[in-house]
């Protein structure tokens, strides 16, 4: 009888959790966005995942996890099997056939590929071979690190392929930890060369993440979100808004700066089954966003 009563208080428990997931979740701003909603859309914002978020996965398992956080796009990275019954990694080297598969794949998943990374280059023909794949995807910005040598070249790439340039910030000691870096990088170039602003990365290097996008107003085209739970290079992700990244201000600035772009989710702890952390995350940011 104990095991009964047990059972059917589970069951009550876990209708009750579908009921809130239908219906929206409060966050802590006590405003309410329902299942299906997307505010940030009218921001010009397109929420969505970094596919390494799911590393441990195939592109084609990445793609179905996403479509369930109840986002729509989708930043693919280089070398993560495709699956879903396509051979072969996702990067430039796919065939015509694999890459018309893949878009096939996300429309019927109904996700976008809007942008590639975190990758590069090592000469001019390689760079090119890029941009000509992302053409092809109807991918809009590369997410990079690039040698300084290169960026002329890549100013040029991306104007003449109407494609964006987004220089990744990885932790300190990398090279462009610091957002001065990438503004003198940049000095100069086409308006298509900017800053992907990782979040978690600023506040792993001991920088406000605030701050930072204030710095690089005007040139933020692309932005990888992260909220870790303490300061410094020890730091792991938590859901958006309840640790120490100021997504609050975060938001606030990106409004303010009227940025418009991709946010890439890019979850990197529990590896194994955050596709409830994504979804979390992604509700507390649509709550925050639609916060007057």
């Amino acid at each position: 009888m104990n095991y009964l009563k047990t059972k059917f208080r589970l069951s009550l428990q876990i209708g009750l959790i579908a009921l809130l997931a239908i219906a929206g979740c409060k966050s802590r701003t006590g405003s309410t966005v329902k299942t299906g909603q997307h505010p940030e859309a009218k921001l010009g914002w397109q929420l969505g995942s970094q596919a390494y978020t799911f590393r441990l996965f195939t592109f084609a398992q990445a793609i179905k996890k996403i479509d369930s956080c109840d986002l729509r796009f989708v930043e693919a990275f280089p070398g993560q099997e495709i699956g879903g019954g396509i051979s072969g990694k996702m990067g430039p080297d796919m065939d015509d056939s694999k890459r018309k598969a893949v878009l096939e794949m996300l429309k019927a998943n109904h996700v976008k590929v809007v942008a590639f990374g975190v990758t590069g280059a090592n000469s001019e023909a390689d760079w090119i071979k890029l941009f000509e794949f992302c053409k092809s995807m109807g991918i809009h910005t590369i997410t990079s690190e690039p040698n300084e040598k290169d960026i002329p070249l890549l100013s040029r790439l991306a104007d003449q392929y109407l494609i964006n340039v987004a220089i990744h910030n990885h932790p300190n000691p990398s090279h462009y930890w610091n957002p001065d870096v990438i503004l003198n990088a940049i000095k100069g170039q086409s308006k298509r060369i900017g800053a992907c602003a990782d979040i978690g990365h600023w506040v792993r290097s001991g920088l406000d993440p605030v701050a930072c996008l204030k710095k690089l107003e005007g040139h933020v085209l692309h932005s990888h979100m992260k909220d870790l739970h303490e300061k410094g290079k020890g730091g792991h992700d938590v859901h958006w808004g309840e640790g120490v990244s100021d997504i609050p201000g975060v938001i606030a600035e990106l409004k303010r700066q009227q940025f418009k772009g991709a946010i890439s989710a890019e979850y990197e702890y529990n590896w194994q089954s955050n596709s409830a952390d994504v979804a979390a995350s992604v509700i507390n940011f649509r709550n925050l966003v639609a916060k007057k």
